[in-house]
Parts: structure tokens; C-alpha cells; sequence
């Protein structure tokens, strides 16, 4: 069985939906929006700075998107840079003339990250209080800059997250755990500017955009503690699995022996200001337009899409089956949209991603349904450890996977929801997108 040109058709039709949506978050437009340049003015959202104020300017970030983002920064600001120093994803980076950009690993971390992380602390501390500090933050950062606290191993951290990815743990569970690891998120990154000013300019990938939990919050206030830590583990039945020396900080954190990660009203966030400049609600307005501008009734769902990702196909599915059926709660043809960040919990030993496997339990859902498609992909480019996007599907998927041996139910069980689709060429291959606001749903639904 292949694909109907009517499929063809409502593929072609998603990816210009979800391309649609990644322009509207590219840093280049984030960024123009909130950095101006008037003369001798800088103005940084509604803050306005005259640069004989300024002694110098520091330009660091870290994330998926922060070279991109600092590179239109440098762009605006030119020659004003005096140093700076970005950490991104391997394969992400940008060429800079004021900035180092140094590449480390995502989503566990490496080596290299934990020492571009203590370079961009050296460099921070390096500032004053007649500088600025202007901080460009996405998502990924939390991987990419792992400091240890004392007593911590920089192995210790990497088994630590490798456990929590696979528990199904949610983002702001991983964030606040990887917080308290840290001397760099949670708000200590403040703790080393000497008092230099900082506005940080955030893509968000967080649900609810939460300052402290994007990129484990560098330059926000925290509100988790070393208690919530422990509870999150004992939650997961990681308590045990844990090493040993993060139990040990986590219990010596809780009995008051280690001092917390920098809360709401500390002084370390005086002169420090947090501005989201992108989110995935500007990327669903943008791919609602879109969608309307190719035929389709588009309907928002939401943009806080959570829970496991085979669940969230199932409940997106009846939906669309809904809408095909009956025309509600939106008529045909349609494009439903929703966002978020789902989990998964690993049980098989195949190679996945979170929107793969949200697409390969659609396509059992929507088995023998004709005129409804699923898109499902991270807006970064990358889902899971793989070179995909995501993945689409539809009512053929698995009958045209079964002509191939492939045995949906199976690739399932085994979290292989990649070597599913690649023979399938139902991959959706972009490379880095270069920003990252989680992930996007583009259902399209023709008329019966």
C-alpha cells in the first residue's frame, strides 16, 4: 500500500504549517524585537541604557538556539561587545566575531560542556558593576553547562540525568533535580557577576514559560529545594539508583548543611532582568495563520500538551476522528494544533524520540482512517537522540509498515519508533532549526 496523493497533499500541507511556525520563533526575530539600537541608546525591551553607562558589555548565553541568538546580537551591537562566550549543541553553532562559541553535549552532558560551563563562570566573574551582562538562554542549556557542585562528579550528573530522562520524569522534575547539582543554574550564575547588571533574553521551551525551570533558570530565582529533589527521586524509584554522592549533597542540602540555590528576594537578583522573547505560543499563532492560509479551519488545543506520549496520540486522535465524523468541535477540512512536552518511559532498547513515538501510536490509532494526517515534531530539529524532527502519520502508516515486516505494536514496545519510520520515509528530517520551543501537533483533517 503507498500513500494517496490526498496524503501527499495534506504532508506537503503540515510541513509548511510547521515551518511556518519555526520562522515565527527563529532567533533573528526574537531578537530584533527586544534589542534596538538608537544612536548612543540601547534599548532592551522597555529598558533603555545609554551606552556611556555602559563600561562593557559581556555577551554569553547557552542553549540550543544561543549562538544564533547572540549572533544577531553582535549583529545589532557590533564592535560594543567586549568578550562573551556561548555554549550550544553539538552542530549548532554560529560563527561569531566577538564571542567564543563552544560546542558541548545534549541531552547528557559531556566533558566539554562542564568546561565551557566553568569558562563562562571565569568570565562572569571577570565583570563589574558599570557593566552589562546581556544573556542569551533556550532551551538545552541545562544539559550544556554541567558544573558540579562540590562533591559531585561530573559522571555522577550524567547517570543522574540519564535516570530521570528515562523515568518519565517531567522537564520541571529534570530542571529542579539538575539545579541543585549545580553551581551554575538555579540563579547562581548571578551569584558571580560582582554585581554586574544582567538582562537575559529567553526562548522558552517550558510549559507555562517558568523563568527558573527554562535552562534550569541561570539567572532566575528558584523556587525548588533540596526536599523536592529527594521527593522527585523517591517519586520515580530513583532514590536508591541515585549515586551516592548526589544522595549524599541532596540529604546534606535538606538538614541546612549546604546553602540553597538563590530564592525569589535575594539580593543576587537586584540588578537582574528575565525577558521571554519567544515562546510556543508565538509558534502556534503563526502555524494557525498558516494553516488558515492553505484551506484549513485551524483550531488551537493547547499549548501546554503534557503526559506520556502514546496517551497524548490517543486522546489528539479520537479528536480528529471526532471532527471527521461530525464536524466538532471544528469544521472540515481542519487543522487542529497543539504544543507542549511529552515524556516517555523507556522499557525497550530501540532509538526514539518523544514526537516519533506520540506519531507511531497515532498511526495505530488512526489505522484504516482516511483524510487525517499527524505531524509531530520538535521544534528544534531534533527528537530524541536521532538526526529526525519527528514524524507523520496516518491511515496507511501501519497497513504500509506491515507490507515491510514492520509490526507497529512491536516497534512500540521497544521505544524504536525511529527504525519504525525510516523505511516508511515518514521522517521528518529538518537539521537544526537553530531555536527551540518544544514541540508542535499539526493534525489536518479533510472533509469526508
Amino acid at each position: 500500500m503507498s500513500r494517496t496523493e490526498s496524503a501527499q497533499e495534506l504532508r506537503k500541507a503540515a510541513k509548511a504549517i510547521f515551518n511556518a511556525g519555526i520562522g515565527a520563533v527563529a532567533p533573528e526575530a526574537c531578537i530584533d524585537k527586544y534589542i534596538q539600537v538608537t544612536g548612543d541608546m540601547l534599548k532592551l525591551g522597555t529598558t533603555q541604557i545609554p551606552f556611556e553607562n555602559i563600561q562593557r558589555i559581556f555577551l554569553i548565553g547557552a542553549g540550543k538556539a544561543s549562538a544564533a541568538m547572540a549572533a544577531r546580537a553582535e549583529a545589532l551591537l557590533g564592535s560594543r561587545v567586549h568578550d562573551g562566550l556561548v555554549i550550544t549543541k553539538y552542530g549548532h553553532g554560529a560563527n561569531l566575531e566577538q564571542c567564543r562559541v563552544m560546542e558541548a553535549g545534549h541531552p547528557v552532558p559531556d566533558r566539554n560542556g562542564q568546561d565551557a560551563a566553568d569558562a563562562l563562570l571565569d568570565l562572569v566573574s571577570g565583570a563589574g558593576p558599570k557593566d552589562l551582562i546581556l544573556c542569551m538562554i533556550s532551551g538545552g542549556a541545562s544539559a550544556l553547562t554541567p558544573a558540579p557542585a562540590e562533591g559531585i562528579t561530573l559522571e555522577d550528573k550524567q547517570e543522574t540525568t540519564r535516570q530521570l530522562l528515562g523515568c518519565g520524569a517531567n522537564i520541571h522534575e529534570i530542571n529542579t533535580v539538575r539545579k541543585h547539582l549545580s553551581r551554575i543554574k538555579g540563579g547562581q550564575l548571578c551569584r558571580k557577576a560582582n554585581g554586574a547588571p544582567i538582562i537575559s533574553l529567553i526562548l522558552s521551551d517550558v510549559i507555562g514559560d517558568d523563568l527558573d525551570i527554562i535552562g534550569s533558570g541561570m539567572t532566575a530565582p528558584d523556587r525548588g529545594t533540596f526536599k523536592d529533589c529527594r521527593d522527585i527521586l523517591v517519586k520515580y524509584g530513583l532514590w536508591d539508583q541515585i549515586p551516592k554522592p548526589v544522595q549524599n549533597r541532596i540529604h546534606a542540602g535538606i538538614e541546612g548543611q549546604i546553602r540553597e540555590t538563590p530564592k525569589p528576594g535575594s539580593p543576587e537578583f537586584a540588578n537582574v532582568t528575565n525577558l521571554i522573547v519567544g515562546s510556543l505560543s508565538d509558534a502556534l499563532s503563526a502555524a494557525e495563520k498558516e494553516a488558515a492560509n492553505q484551506g484549513f479551519a485551524p483550531l488551537v488545543l493547547s499549548s501546554m500538551i503534557q503526559g506520556e506520549a502514546s496517551e497524548v496520540a490517543r486522546v489528539l486522535c479520537a479528536v480528529a476522528k471526532e471532527v471527521r465524523r461530525s464536524n466538532r468541535p471544528v469544521s472540515t477540512p481542519a487543522c487542529l494544533l497543539s504544543g507542549g512536552e511529552t515524556t516517555v518511559t523507556i522499557r525497550g532498547e530501540g532509538k526514539g524520540g518523544r514526537n516519533m513515538e506520540l506519531a507511531l501510536a497515532a498511526g495505530m490509532e488512526l489505522a484504516g482512517e482516511s483524510g487525517i494526517l499527524m505531524l509531530s515534531a520538535g521544534t528544534d530539529g531534533t527528537d530524541g537522540p536521532t538526526d529526525a524532527a519527528g514524524a507523520f502519520a496516518d491511515g496507511s502508516t501501519t497497513a504500509r509498515a506491515e507490507v515491510l515486516g514492520l509490526s507497529a505494536p512491536s516497534f512500540l514496545g521497544e521505544n524504536d519508533s525511529y527504525h519504525f519510520f525510516k523505511p516508511l520515509d515518514d521522517l521528518l528530517i529538518t537539521g537544526p532549526t537553530r531555536t527551540n520551543v518544544m514541540d508542535l501537533q499539526i493534525l489536518l483533517v479533510n472533509t469526508r
